[in-house]
């Protein structure tokens, strides 16, 4: 989910010397609703890849397979991009029909996926990757440097009578990897600190796992609401209106950033340099590999963005 968030400033970027250019995403099925709150992507290409990997052995999944590559190919584009500069990401613009556009062996996460590009660009490897996919969009296309940052999601008008009238900080708790997890301890200390200043904390979750830990510290916080099975455009929605959002290094609190809300991003076992919360909005990243940070400076930032 965050390459997709991170992609997002590219379709303001292009539009600002194409306005009129017809642009299409391709995109994992499960996050295909993030550039669909884009206005200025006329067309979200949904692919199955994780299901299809989950059942090769499904005659199914095979006729999915060649009915998706057969109506990729009734297209043909002027240009593919392929940004995320893996070889599943390389192969799949290699099915599409047009000059195919890609990072360098020396830019690209697999090396593999460089062979399936026509034409290569070379970015710094090291540098955020926001940073990284709007430089090789800038010198694929044309583009004018250091264009203002625009994520351009349109957050839908969903009624959501569960949230609380009163002022809530969203608390993203939940992450793919263990080693990016924050203590529990330390988020009911949060959570606690933000009640007294009147701020509700609300919990989402998505798997079993993410639910129970859910459920866990909504009844150590106090007043806290655990938040029901979300769907990504209804978590846009409570992101939003939230006052405040804290989390660990998950897409959500990319999404959290990219909607304009003061987030803070919480990293123990990954590195916030590369992909680290990037915006103009009030932001704060904290911590890094082997440096989790604590409950007090957790706190001290959300009082900080809380009084922005």
């Amino acid at each position: 989910m965050g390459d997709v968030i991170h992609n997002l400033p590219i379709v303001a970027d292009i539009r600002t010397r194409y306005p009129e250019s017809e642009l299409h995403w391709l995109v994992e099925e499960t996050f295909a609703d993030i550039p669909l709150m884009h206005p200025g992507v006329n067309r979200v290409i949904p692919v199955a890849l994780r299901s299809w990997r989950k059942s090769l052995y499904r005659p199914q999944t095979w006729r999915e397979m060649r009915a998706f590559r057969a109506g990729l190919a009734q297209t043909n584009y002027d240009f593919i991009l392929d940004t995320q500069g893996l070889l599943k990401s390389g192969l799949l613009a290699r099915l599409a029909q047009g000059k195919r556009l890609g990072l360098d062996r020396e830019s690209v996460r697999e090396p593999l996926a460089a062979w399936c590009y026509d034409t290569t660009f070379s970015v710094d490897p090291a540098a955020h990757a926001v940073v990284r996919y709007r430089a090789l969009a800038a010198q694929a296309f044309a583009l004018a440097p250091n264009l203002p940052l625009d994520y351009g999601i349109h957050v839908p008008d969903l009624a959501l009578h569960w949230l609380p009238e009163s002022r809530y900080a969203v608390l993203l708790h939940a992450t793919s990897r263990a080693e990016k997890l924050w203590p529990e301890t330390h988020w009911i200390r949060l959570g606690h600190a933000l009640q007294q200043r009147g701020i509700v904390s609300v919990l989402p979750w998505g798997s079993l796992a993410e639910y129970e830990r859910a459920q866990g510290l909504a009844q150590a916080i106090p007043s806290a609401i655990l938040a029901p099975r979300l769907t990504l455009k209804e978590a846009a929605v409570i992101l939003k209106l939230a006052a405040l959002v804290v989390g660990v290094d998950t897409g959500l609190v990319h999404l959290a950033t990219a909607v304009g809300t003061p987030t803070i991003g919480i990293y123990c076992g990954s590195d916030p340099a590369k992909n680290g919360l990037y915006a103009a909005t009030p932001i704060r990243n904290l911590g890094g590999p082997d440096n989790t940070p604590s409950s007090a400076q957790v706190i001290a930032a959300a009082e900080s963005l809380l009084h922005v």
